[in-house]
């Protein structure tokens, strides 16, 4: 048997340092060729690292959220034959060697580690001495295991009736039944490691709550923040809102979708208001921007290439839909459908995640009456969307019903004159309230 070291390979596009962000495997693991290994993010990409060979792990070069450079080790896989680790080279670290017999008291309280070394095997199988009279030792309360989200305990309903009646989360109890079922004796447990709270009480569903849970910042998520960060930092924001009355808008795309709907593909707000802000931008190039505030240049594009902020498991991205100048609604509509599936699948290549010169931001039903959206750095200026709302408004002296909607958006106030933030939104605003406009050259 030998030693087969693999590396941090390099991703390219002079990328010399990535972070760790998913193991894919445990020490004692067995792996296939072409296994995922691992996970690793450059700026906004996630990488998959894959087993060249099949081997066995014996040693794990870093933690998950660690900066690791490229050409460093990444893993240790025991192979036959000889493997690439030289004879007398350097042992595995101690920190990795040591962790299978260290994982061992945390096992039967959490997850499953790495099985236990022969030793350790042995001495669980091996019978104590005979006593007399042996006590039954006490159970001892687990720690609280936090589950990953979306993971559902197990439990059986009598057990899950209990818990709601004690007001317990069963995601933060420990399961001691095969194959980590929670039963009656773990509820036990539980509320006597949390004081009796809630039995203290009379079994009422408002047990006091004492866990806590340390969530490392890491990963997308780590990007997300030093990306909001840098720009809150560097660019004086400030947000300007206005109403629009959308109504004759949505009649128009719900006209569009009936008839054009099942060949063309639906039409939701978003490719109009990409619309409205490609032909608004003629006139405001100023907007359509981005700022080297240490080169102190302002570079205006033709090009309009308009980030749609997107929601993934991982958090916020943006893709970028190209060329929106020269795109119908229908070309736009697919696209940023298009990507939006490349973002939640995590299949968005690095140029789709970059270049983008002005940005849209939406939550959709969720968005509230106003927002303060932060500007995607470089870029000088952002469009949120806020939700539609129907509402009584004044029309020619009489009270009719109408469906408004607010853009709250944010410029960089270094380029771009409130004067001029103004009117490019009030542009977007006739454009939007008169949508015949949208098709007018």
């Amino acid at each position: 048997m030998g030693i087969h070291v693999i590396k941090m390979p390099d991703i390219g596009e002079g990328i010399a340092e990535v972070e760790l962000v998913a193991w894919h495997v445990k020490i004692g693991d067995l792996v296939a060729e072409d296994q995922p290994l691992a996970d690793v993010m450059t700026d906004k990409a996630t990488v998959e690292i894959p087993a060249p060979v099949v081997g066995r792990v014996v040693a794990l070069g870093g933690d998950v959220g660690q900066v690791m450079a490229v050409g460093g080790e990444l893993i240790r896989l025991e192979v036959e034959g000889e493997g690439n680790l030289k004879p007398g080279a350097d042992a595995p670290p101690a920190k990795a060697a040591a962790a299978p017999a260290a994982a061992q008291p945390a096992a039967s309280a959490s997850a499953p580690q790495a099985a236990p070394a022969p030793k350790a095997a042995a001495e669980v199988a091996a019978p104590a001495k005979p006593s007399a009279a042996p006590a039954k030792p006490a159970r001892q309360a687990p720690a609280a295991v936090a589950r990953q989200p979306g993971d559902k305990p197990l439990a059986s309903p009598a057990v899950r009736k209990r818990a709601w009646d004690l007001g317990i989360e069963l995601r933060y109890v420990h399961g001691s039944g095969p194959a980590g079922r929670i039963l009656h004796e773990d509820l036990d447990a539980y509320l006597q490691g949390q004081g009796g709270g809630a039995q203290a009480r009379g079994g009422v569903a408002y047990a006091e709550r004492n866990d806590e849970e340390n969530v490392p910042v890491i990963g997308l998520r780590r990007k997300i923040a030093q990306k909001m960060a840098e720009s809150k930092r560097r660019i004086p924001h400030f947000s300007y809102v206005e109403e629009i009355d959308v109504t004759e808008l949505e009649e128009l795309r719900a006209s569009l979708n009936q008839k054009w709907g099942a060949t063309r593909g639906k039409l939701t707000l978003l490719p109009l208001l990409a619309r409205a802000m490609v032909v608004a931008l003629r006139d405001f190039p100023q907007i359509n921007a981005r700022y080297d505030d240490e080169g102190g240049v302002v570079t205006r594009y033709g090009a309009i290439h308009i980030g749609i902020a997107t929601q993934s498991d991982g958090g916020l991205m943006v893709p970028v839909m190209r060329h929106a100048e020269a795109r119908d609604l229908w070309s736009m509509a697919a696209e940023i459908v298009r990507l939006a599936e490349a973002v939640r699948t995590g299949s968005a290549s690095r140029d789709e995640l970059s270049g983008s010169t002005i940005t849209i931001t939406s939550l959709g039903p969720l968005g509230g009456i106003v927002t303060t959206p932060v500007i995607n750095h470089p870029e000088v200026g952002i469009v949120g969307v806020n939700r539609i709302v129907e509402r009584p408004a004044i029309r020619n002296g009489a009270v009719v019903a109408r469906k408004l909607m607010n853009l709250s958006s944010s410029f960089d106030h270094r380029v771009v004159d409130g004067m001029d933030a103004a009117r490019f939104i009030q542009a977007v605003r006739a454009l939007l309230e008169q949508p015949a406009l949208l098709f007018v050259e």
